[in-house]
Protein backbone atom coordinates (compact mmCIF):
# COMPACT_ATOMS: atom_id res chain seq x y z
CA UNK A 1 0.00 0.00 0.00
CA UNK A 2 1.06 3.55 -0.41
CA UNK A 3 2.19 4.82 2.83
CA UNK A 4 3.59 8.77 3.61
CA UNK A 5 6.61 8.41 6.18
CA UNK A 6 8.27 11.13 7.75
CA UNK A 7 11.82 9.71 7.46
CA UNK A 8 14.32 13.08 8.77
CA UNK A 9 13.54 16.80 9.98
CA UNK A 10 12.19 18.30 6.87
CA UNK A 11 12.09 14.70 4.69
CA UNK A 12 9.19 13.17 4.12
CA UNK A 13 8.06 10.52 1.11
CA UNK A 14 5.70 8.51 -0.73
CA UNK A 15 6.38 5.00 0.45
CA UNK A 16 5.05 1.85 -0.80
CA UNK A 17 4.56 -0.74 2.42
CA UNK A 18 3.08 -3.80 3.65
CA UNK A 19 -0.27 -3.14 3.91
CA UNK A 20 -1.21 -3.64 8.37
CA UNK A 21 -2.30 -7.32 9.60
CA UNK A 22 -5.20 -7.17 12.18
CA UNK A 23 -3.50 -8.38 15.59
CA UNK A 24 -5.51 -9.75 17.87
CA UNK A 25 -8.00 -7.38 19.57
CA UNK A 26 -7.03 -5.22 16.08
CA UNK A 27 -8.83 -3.75 12.93
CA UNK A 28 -7.53 -2.72 10.09
CA UNK A 29 -9.58 0.53 8.67
CA UNK A 30 -9.55 1.14 4.93
CA UNK A 31 -8.42 5.01 5.54
CA UNK A 32 -10.98 7.77 3.72
CA UNK A 33 -9.92 11.06 4.85
CA UNK A 34 -6.89 12.36 7.23
CA UNK A 35 -6.58 15.83 9.10
CA UNK A 36 -3.55 17.61 9.25
CA UNK A 37 -2.66 19.53 12.39
CA UNK A 38 -0.06 21.14 14.21
CA UNK A 39 1.38 17.85 15.58
CA UNK A 40 2.33 16.25 12.61
CA UNK A 41 4.17 19.57 11.03
CA UNK A 42 6.36 19.61 13.97
CA UNK A 43 6.81 15.64 13.67
CA UNK A 44 8.14 16.44 10.45
CA UNK A 45 10.24 20.11 11.34
CA UNK A 46 11.74 17.96 13.70
CA UNK A 47 10.62 20.57 16.59
CA UNK A 48 8.02 18.12 18.23
CA UNK A 49 9.34 17.93 22.08
CA UNK A 50 9.13 14.19 21.68
CA UNK A 51 11.62 13.83 19.36
CA UNK A 52 13.90 15.18 21.90
CA UNK A 53 12.72 13.25 24.51
CA UNK A 54 12.94 9.68 22.61
CA UNK A 55 9.05 9.47 22.94
CA UNK A 56 9.16 9.79 19.05
CA UNK A 57 11.49 8.66 16.24
CA UNK A 58 12.13 8.76 12.91
CA UNK A 59 11.03 6.89 10.28
CA UNK A 60 7.41 7.79 11.58
CA UNK A 61 3.97 7.74 10.04
CA UNK A 62 1.80 10.38 10.92
CA UNK A 63 -1.93 10.93 11.04
CA UNK A 64 -4.07 10.57 13.70
CA UNK A 65 -7.16 12.45 12.96
CA UNK A 66 -8.96 9.91 10.78
CA UNK A 67 -11.90 8.15 9.37
CA UNK A 68 -12.41 5.06 7.18
CA UNK A 69 -14.13 1.96 7.15
CA UNK A 70 -13.61 -1.62 9.04
CA UNK A 71 -12.41 -4.08 6.37
CA UNK A 72 -10.50 -6.70 8.64
CA UNK A 73 -11.14 -8.23 12.16
CA UNK A 74 -8.23 -9.77 14.24
CA UNK A 75 -8.93 -12.66 16.81
CA UNK A 76 -10.82 -11.77 19.99
CA UNK A 77 -12.59 -8.86 18.07
CA UNK A 78 -16.43 -8.99 17.15
CA UNK A 79 -16.85 -9.59 13.03
CA UNK A 80 -19.79 -7.36 13.43
CA UNK A 81 -17.56 -4.57 13.11
CA UNK A 82 -16.77 -5.38 9.84
CA UNK A 83 -17.98 -2.81 7.03
CA UNK A 84 -19.08 -0.01 9.88
CA UNK A 85 -17.61 3.65 9.32
CA UNK A 86 -15.53 4.56 12.35
CA UNK A 87 -12.95 6.87 13.47
CA UNK A 88 -10.44 6.03 16.53
CA UNK A 89 -9.16 7.50 19.86
CA UNK A 90 -4.98 8.31 19.56
CA UNK A 91 -4.51 7.44 22.86
CA UNK A 92 -3.82 3.93 23.55
CA UNK A 93 -2.89 3.16 27.39
CA UNK A 94 -1.44 0.00 28.27
CA UNK A 95 -5.03 -0.97 30.12
CA UNK A 96 -3.42 -2.50 32.88
CA UNK A 97 -2.42 0.10 35.40
CA UNK A 98 -4.18 2.00 37.89
CA UNK A 99 -4.95 4.88 35.43
CA UNK A 100 -6.21 2.54 32.50
CA UNK A 101 -8.74 1.01 34.56
CA UNK A 102 -9.59 4.12 36.21
CA UNK A 103 -10.56 5.66 33.00
CA UNK A 104 -7.84 7.93 32.74
CA UNK A 105 -5.79 5.64 29.79
CA UNK A 106 -4.88 9.16 27.95
CA UNK A 107 -2.15 9.98 31.10
CA UNK A 108 -0.87 6.13 30.56
CA UNK A 109 2.68 6.14 31.56
CA UNK A 110 3.08 3.52 28.64
CA UNK A 111 0.88 5.82 26.35
CA UNK A 112 1.15 5.21 22.58
CA UNK A 113 -0.26 7.46 20.39
CA UNK A 114 -1.28 6.76 16.94
CA UNK A 115 0.73 8.62 14.54
CA UNK A 116 2.89 10.37 17.27
CA UNK A 117 4.74 8.37 19.63
CA UNK A 118 5.70 5.02 20.29
CA UNK A 119 6.43 3.79 16.79
CA UNK A 120 2.54 3.39 16.33
CA UNK A 121 1.75 4.25 12.46
CA UNK A 122 -0.55 7.15 11.74
CA UNK A 123 -3.17 7.25 9.08
CA UNK A 124 -1.24 9.29 6.38
CA UNK A 125 -1.67 5.39 4.38
CA UNK A 126 -4.21 3.28 2.54
CA UNK A 127 -4.89 1.01 5.55
CA UNK A 128 -4.48 1.37 9.43
CA UNK A 129 -4.53 -0.88 12.17
CA UNK A 130 -6.21 -0.27 15.51
CA UNK A 131 -7.48 -1.59 18.43
CA UNK A 132 -10.70 -2.49 18.38
CA UNK A 133 -11.05 -0.33 22.23
CA UNK A 134 -10.11 2.70 20.59
CA UNK A 135 -12.89 2.88 17.98
CA UNK A 136 -15.18 5.14 17.58
CA UNK A 137 -18.17 4.43 15.45
CA UNK A 138 -19.81 6.92 12.88
CA UNK A 139 -23.60 7.22 12.30
CA UNK A 140 -24.48 8.15 8.74
CA UNK A 141 -25.28 11.62 9.01
CA UNK A 142 -21.54 12.44 10.36
CA UNK A 143 -19.58 12.50 6.64
CA UNK A 144 -16.06 12.28 6.20
CA UNK A 145 -15.05 16.06 6.48
CA UNK A 146 -17.09 15.41 9.82
CA UNK A 147 -15.27 12.26 10.16
CA UNK A 148 -12.13 13.68 10.51
CA UNK A 149 -12.91 16.52 12.58
CA UNK A 150 -13.67 13.81 15.50
CA UNK A 151 -10.77 14.16 17.61
CA UNK A 152 -9.48 17.46 17.70
CA UNK A 153 -13.77 17.80 18.06
CA UNK A 154 -13.56 16.08 21.09
CA UNK A 155 -10.37 18.01 22.41
CA UNK A 156 -12.00 21.20 22.06
CA UNK A 157 -15.72 19.72 23.58
CA UNK A 158 -13.55 19.11 26.57
CA UNK A 159 -11.83 22.55 26.54
CA UNK A 160 -15.28 23.98 26.68
CA UNK A 161 -16.36 21.18 30.00
CA UNK A 162 -13.44 22.11 31.58
CA UNK A 163 -14.36 25.95 31.37
CA UNK A 164 -17.63 24.78 33.19
CA UNK A 165 -20.23 27.31 32.62
CA UNK A 166 -24.22 27.15 32.41
CA UNK A 167 -25.92 28.62 29.22
CA UNK A 168 -25.93 32.10 29.48
CA UNK A 169 -22.08 32.15 30.80
CA UNK A 170 -19.85 34.28 29.01
CA UNK A 171 -16.28 32.61 27.74
CA UNK A 172 -13.21 34.20 25.61
CA UNK A 173 -11.20 31.93 23.67
CA UNK A 174 -7.80 32.54 22.86
CA UNK A 175 -6.96 31.93 19.38
CA UNK A 176 -8.53 31.21 16.18
CA UNK A 177 -7.19 28.14 14.86
CA UNK A 178 -8.62 24.74 14.69
CA UNK A 179 -9.15 24.07 17.93
CA UNK A 180 -10.28 27.60 19.33
CA UNK A 181 -13.28 27.69 16.43
CA UNK A 182 -14.18 24.04 17.35
CA UNK A 183 -14.18 25.28 21.11
CA UNK A 184 -16.19 28.11 19.74
CA UNK A 185 -18.63 26.12 17.72
CA UNK A 186 -19.06 23.40 20.51
CA UNK A 187 -19.46 26.04 23.57
CA UNK A 188 -22.48 28.29 21.54
CA UNK A 189 -24.21 24.72 21.11
CA UNK A 190 -24.42 24.50 25.07
CA UNK A 191 -26.23 28.29 25.44
CA UNK A 192 -22.70 30.02 26.12
CA UNK A 193 -21.99 33.84 24.77
CA UNK A 194 -18.64 33.39 23.03
CA UNK A 195 -16.12 35.39 21.83
CA UNK A 196 -12.69 35.07 20.20
CA UNK A 197 -9.23 36.48 20.38
CA UNK A 198 -7.07 36.60 17.73
CA UNK A 199 -4.11 38.21 15.29
CA UNK A 200 -4.81 36.32 12.35
CA UNK A 201 -7.50 38.36 9.84
CA UNK A 202 -8.10 35.05 8.00
CA UNK A 203 -9.09 33.38 11.20
CA UNK A 204 -10.84 36.29 12.57
CA UNK A 205 -12.80 37.13 8.98
CA UNK A 206 -14.22 33.02 9.42
CA UNK A 207 -15.03 33.31 12.80
CA UNK A 208 -17.26 35.93 12.11
CA UNK A 209 -18.56 33.91 8.90
CA UNK A 210 -19.94 31.41 11.45
CA UNK A 211 -21.83 33.96 13.16
CA UNK A 212 -19.45 34.96 16.33
CA UNK A 213 -19.52 39.16 16.44
CA UNK A 214 -16.71 39.13 18.92
CA UNK A 215 -14.29 38.49 16.90
CA UNK A 216 -11.37 40.50 18.64
CA UNK A 217 -7.74 41.73 18.31
CA UNK A 218 -6.41 42.65 21.70
CA UNK A 219 -6.57 46.88 20.88
CA UNK A 220 -10.28 46.47 20.11
CA UNK A 221 -11.20 43.30 22.95
CA UNK A 222 -13.82 44.97 25.05
CA UNK A 223 -13.31 45.53 28.69
CA UNK A 224 -16.48 42.57 29.96
CA UNK A 225 -16.36 40.27 32.81
CA UNK A 226 -14.99 36.68 31.33
CA UNK A 227 -16.26 33.87 32.92
CA UNK A 228 -13.88 31.50 31.60
CA UNK A 229 -11.06 31.86 29.05
CA UNK A 230 -9.76 29.04 27.17
CA UNK A 231 -6.14 29.53 25.96
CA UNK A 232 -6.14 27.44 22.68
CA UNK A 233 -3.17 29.27 20.98
CA UNK A 234 0.39 28.45 20.87
CA UNK A 235 1.76 32.10 22.14
CA UNK A 236 3.65 31.57 25.74
CA UNK A 237 2.61 34.76 26.96
CA UNK A 238 -1.62 34.08 26.66
CA UNK A 239 -1.64 31.85 29.76
CA UNK A 240 -0.90 34.96 32.12
CA UNK A 241 -3.45 37.22 29.67
CA UNK A 242 -5.87 34.66 30.43
CA UNK A 243 -5.36 34.92 33.83
CA UNK A 244 -5.61 38.45 33.78
CA UNK A 245 -8.49 38.55 32.07
CA UNK A 246 -10.91 36.02 34.09
CA UNK A 247 -13.20 37.01 36.63
CA UNK A 248 -12.53 36.21 39.91
CA UNK A 249 -13.44 32.60 40.82
CA UNK A 250 -13.66 31.55 37.04
CA UNK A 251 -11.55 28.94 35.22
CA UNK A 252 -8.74 28.97 32.80
CA UNK A 253 -8.38 25.99 30.41
CA UNK A 254 -5.25 25.82 28.85
CA UNK A 255 -5.51 23.44 25.62
CA UNK A 256 -2.74 25.18 23.71
CA UNK A 257 0.79 24.58 23.72
CA UNK A 258 3.73 26.94 23.17
CA UNK A 259 7.30 26.04 22.10
CA UNK A 260 8.64 27.48 24.86
CA UNK A 261 7.57 27.79 28.58
CA UNK A 262 4.85 29.58 29.85
CA UNK A 263 4.78 31.53 33.41
CA UNK A 264 2.12 32.65 35.85
CA UNK A 265 2.23 34.32 38.50
CA UNK A 266 0.68 32.14 40.99
CA UNK A 267 0.10 34.64 43.70
CA UNK A 268 -2.50 36.53 40.84
CA UNK A 269 -4.08 32.90 40.33
CA UNK A 270 -4.48 32.39 44.44
CA UNK A 271 -5.48 35.75 45.08
CA UNK A 272 -8.02 35.83 42.15
CA UNK A 273 -9.26 32.16 43.45
CA UNK A 274 -8.95 30.85 39.49
CA UNK A 275 -9.34 27.34 38.86
CA UNK A 276 -7.00 25.80 36.39
CA UNK A 277 -7.20 23.28 33.98
CA UNK A 278 -4.96 21.44 31.27
CA UNK A 279 -6.79 19.22 28.68
CA UNK A 280 -4.49 16.45 26.74
CA UNK A 281 -6.10 14.59 24.33
CA UNK A 282 -9.87 14.12 23.27
CA UNK A 283 -10.48 10.91 24.65
CA UNK A 284 -13.02 11.63 26.93
CA UNK A 285 -14.83 13.60 24.42
CA UNK A 286 -15.27 11.38 21.01
CA UNK A 287 -18.16 10.40 21.51
CA UNK A 288 -19.85 13.90 22.53
CA UNK A 289 -18.41 15.21 19.46
CA UNK A 290 -19.90 12.76 16.90
CA UNK A 291 -23.21 13.09 18.65
CA UNK A 292 -22.96 17.23 18.17
CA UNK A 293 -22.07 16.56 14.54
CA UNK A 294 -24.71 13.95 13.96
CA UNK A 295 -27.74 15.99 15.32
CA UNK A 296 -25.99 19.17 13.23
CA UNK A 297 -25.58 21.13 16.50
CA UNK A 298 -22.21 21.67 15.54
CA UNK A 299 -21.28 21.76 11.32
CA UNK A 300 -17.61 22.17 11.71
CA UNK A 301 -16.91 21.43 7.93
CA UNK A 302 -16.05 25.65 6.82
CA UNK A 303 -12.52 24.79 9.41
CA UNK A 304 -11.52 22.26 6.18
CA UNK A 305 -10.06 24.41 3.79
CA UNK A 306 -9.40 21.61 0.92
CA UNK A 307 -9.08 17.99 0.68
CA UNK A 308 -5.98 17.08 -1.27
CA UNK A 309 -4.47 13.08 -2.33
CA UNK A 310 -1.70 11.84 -0.31
CA UNK A 311 1.41 12.74 -2.93
CA UNK A 312 -0.05 16.49 -1.84
CA UNK A 313 0.15 15.61 1.46
CA UNK A 314 3.91 16.31 1.35
CA UNK A 315 3.68 19.95 0.32
CA UNK A 316 0.91 20.39 3.33
CA UNK A 317 3.82 18.61 5.93
CA UNK A 318 5.86 21.69 5.08
CA UNK A 319 3.44 24.27 5.04
CA UNK A 320 2.14 25.02 1.40
CA UNK A 321 -1.71 25.78 1.03
CA UNK A 322 -3.44 24.17 -1.78
CA UNK A 323 -4.01 26.52 -4.46
CA UNK A 324 -7.63 27.28 -4.18
CA UNK A 325 -7.78 26.56 -0.36
CA UNK A 326 -10.48 28.15 1.30
CA UNK A 327 -10.63 30.19 4.60
CA UNK A 328 -10.66 27.02 7.21
CA UNK A 329 -7.40 26.38 8.81
CA UNK A 330 -7.44 22.70 8.50
CA UNK A 331 -6.63 20.82 5.26
CA UNK A 332 -7.42 16.97 4.62
CA UNK A 333 -6.29 14.63 3.17
CA UNK A 334 -7.58 11.68 0.93
CA UNK A 335 -5.41 8.76 0.87
CA UNK A 336 -7.23 7.09 -1.74
CA UNK A 337 -6.38 9.65 -4.08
Amino acid sequence: MRALVVTGPGKAELQETEPPVAAPGEVIVDVERVGVCGTDVELFTGEMSYLHSGRSWYPLRPGHEWCGTVTAVGADVDADWLGRRVTGDTMLGCGRCHRCRTGRHHVCADLAEIGISRGRPGALAEQLAVPASALQPLPDTVDLTLGALVEPGGNALRAVKGAGLAPGGRLLVLGTGTIGLLAALFARARGIEVHLLGRDPEGLRLARTLGFEGAWTRPSLPELAWDAVVDASNAGDLPALALDLVEPAGRVVCIGLAGTPSTIDTRHLVLKDVTAVGVLGGSAGLAGAVAAYADASVDARPLVAATVGLAEGLEVLAGHRPAGAGQGPKIHIDPRR
